[in-house]
Order: C-alpha cells, then sequence, then structure tokens
C-alpha cells in the first residue's frame, strides 16, 4: 500500500503552518485516553453538593437542568485589579455521568442558551473585552471532573491571537470586500471538507487543520455573536455538535470546544471550533510552532459525513 506524501498548508486567515502526514496515522501507538468514568458522591456539581449561594443562572428543563455558578477557583476575578475579569462554570445536566453525546438537543440548546445570558449579562461590565465560552471534555482536553460541564471566562485583555485575527480579518475585507469566514464557508462547501450544512449553520474540517477531525461550526448568517443567535440557529447547532460528538465518543476522544466574543469587535463572525485532543504536540509543535496533523482534514470529514 502506498503511503500519501506529507502536504504543508497555510491557514486560511492566520499566519500559522500545518504539515499534513497521512502516512503517520500507522505509527505505533498505546497511549489511551484514560477518564474516570465512574460516580463520585464528592462531586461539586452533583445537586446535593452544590452551594445555592454560588447559583447565577439555572434553566430547567422536564426532566434535567442547567446551571450556572460562580468559579470558586478562578484565574481572574472582579476584586484583583492584576487579574481582573471574571469565571463561571455550566453544569451541563445533574447526571454525572453523561457526556455531550448523551444529552438531548433540548439539553445543548439550552446550554447555548446559558452562554447567551451569561455572556450578555458579563458584558454590562464596560471593563470586559473578552468572553470564552468553552468545554473541556476527557482528560486529555484538561478536564478535571467527569460531571459535563463547560465554562465561562472573562477578562478586559484580548488575546494576542485574537487581535492578529481581527487585524488579518479586516484585511481580507479591505482587499475583497468581503467577510474573511463567509469567504471560507463559500470554499469548504465546495469541497470534499464539508461535513453538514442546513439553511443556518455549516459545519467542515478546515483546510489547515492543526487537530485529528478538527471541526468548525459557522453561522451562514453573518452576526458576530452567540447573543445575536436566534433560536432556529440554536437549533441547527445543537444538532451539529450533537453529531460531531457522537462521531468522536465512537473515537474514544478527548476534545476542547470555545466561542470567543470581543466586545469591542462588531465585525466579527461567529463560530464554534471543535478540537479533538486525540494527539499531543510535542517536540515540533512546540519548538517551531509547525503543527503535524496525521489525519488530514478530508478523512475527518468522510469519517462525520458517515452515518
Amino acid at each position: 500500500m502506498a503511503i500519501k506524501k506529507s502536504e504543508i498548508r497555510k491557514s486560511f486567515i492566520f499566519n500559522k503552518y500545518v504539515i499534513i502526514t497521512p502516512g503517520r496515522v500507522l505509527r505505533p501507538r498505546d497511549l489511551k485516553e484514560q477518564t474516570d468514568n465512574q460516580p463520585n458522591p464528592n462531586c461539586p456539581f452533583c445537586a446535593q453538593n452544590v452551594a445555592k449561594k454560588n447559583v447565577v443562572g439555572r434553566i430547567k428543563l422536564k426532566n434535567d437542568s442547567v446551571t450556572c455558578l460562580k468559579n470558586i477557583f478562578p484565574a481572574v476575578s472582579l476584586d484583583n485589579p492584576k487579574a481582573y475579569g471574571t469565571q463561571e462554570v455550566i453544569i451541563e445536566s445533574e447526571n454525572h455521568q453523561k457526556s455531550l453525546a448523551d444529552l438531548s438537543l433540548q439539553q445543548i440548546e439550552s446550554i447555548l442558551e446559558m452562554y447567551a445570558k451569561r455572556t450578555r449579562a458579563i458584558a454590562k461590565n464596560k471593563k470586559i473585552d473578552y468572553i470564552l465560552c468553552f468545554k473541556n471534555q476527557g482528560s486529555k482536553a484538561g478536564a478535571s471532573l467527569l460531571h459535563p460541564h463547560s465554562q465561562i471566562f472573562a477578562t478586559e485583555i484580548v488575546p494576542e491571537d485574537l487581535r492578529e485575527e481581527t487585524v488579518l480579518a479586516q484585511r481580507h475585507k479591505i482587499k475583497t470586500g468581503h467577510c474573511a469566514y463567509c469567504d471560507i464557508i463559500k470554499m469548504e462547501m465546495e469541497s470534499n471538507r464539508k461535513i453538514y450544512s442546513d439553511k443556518h449553520v455549516v459545519a467542515f474540517a478546515p483546510y489547515a487543520s492543526q487537530f485529528h477531525y478538527e471541526a468548525w461550526v459557522v453561522t451562514k448568517r453573518h452576526t458576530d455573536s452567540i447573543i445575536s443567535l436566534n433560536q432556529n440557529e440554536k437549533k441547527s447547532i445543537a444538532k451539529v455538535l450533537k453529531h460531531l460528538a457522537l462521531k468522536m465518543q465512537k473515537l474514544n476522544l478527548s476534545f476542547n470546544y470555545f466561542l470567543h466574543n470581543v466586545i469591542s469587535d462588531k465585525h466579527q463572525h461567529f463560530y464554534i471550533k471543535i478540537q479533538p485532543r486525540d494527539s499531543v504536540w510535542a517536540g515540533v509543535e512546540l519548538g517551531s510552532g509547525l503543527v503535524i496533523n496525521s489525519v488530514s482534514p478530508e478523512a475527518a470529514a468522510k469519517y462525520y459525513r458517515n452515518k
């Protein structure tokens, strides 16, 4: 069997390069996901252990709920001018052992709604300019607790990667007259990296994927924030997230997903990036900044498209 040759690809937006190396997927490996999927009576996110004083929001469902808590171990806080910001935890279900793939579409929609509610509330603080909603699922993704949860991190500092994205997106707009992400949608929907499309959202494996089975979910409508999503868009996003989660579960993949909101940037395009953590960045990535990805985005998209 002939091994496909490697290919260096540049991100459509960023000045970042990825080496797609299909042949390296055949390398011997013996490291496995190590998440302990066992009940824990001391879990701080189980209902009996949640302190009511820490609850800042709750969406009740028929047989479950989505609850937002103050993070009691924050990296930033509103009373610390040297590290100003706020952090919250979203408890996605009362069931300790469920993962994203196990949640109902209504539950996932409610999680998105909680992101929107808390983003709207946090954004009222004029000192805050950056809000990150993110999820770590699995030990390789940095999750410290099994109970299904995600987090919100907000600060007055806009990370350098986001500043760079804004600048490069503005350059693209000046050069072409188009939003960079709108152009990415058009390009990827005509490629074999397309995963899903409906009236409201698209999903694809990006051309220069940095992670095995990386996927982006982007709204077709040019809107800048989780706050401005309509109900149909949330339903579509929930459907795609559940599908991707089910497919990643079959591969036993840890993953992160995240959605950014730079308050001062009204030209950003809403997206969610899902980055599985099947591989670990090592010497080449950390030393050179070049990322090696042995699962091509075309192969990843084909896997996600298959029922």
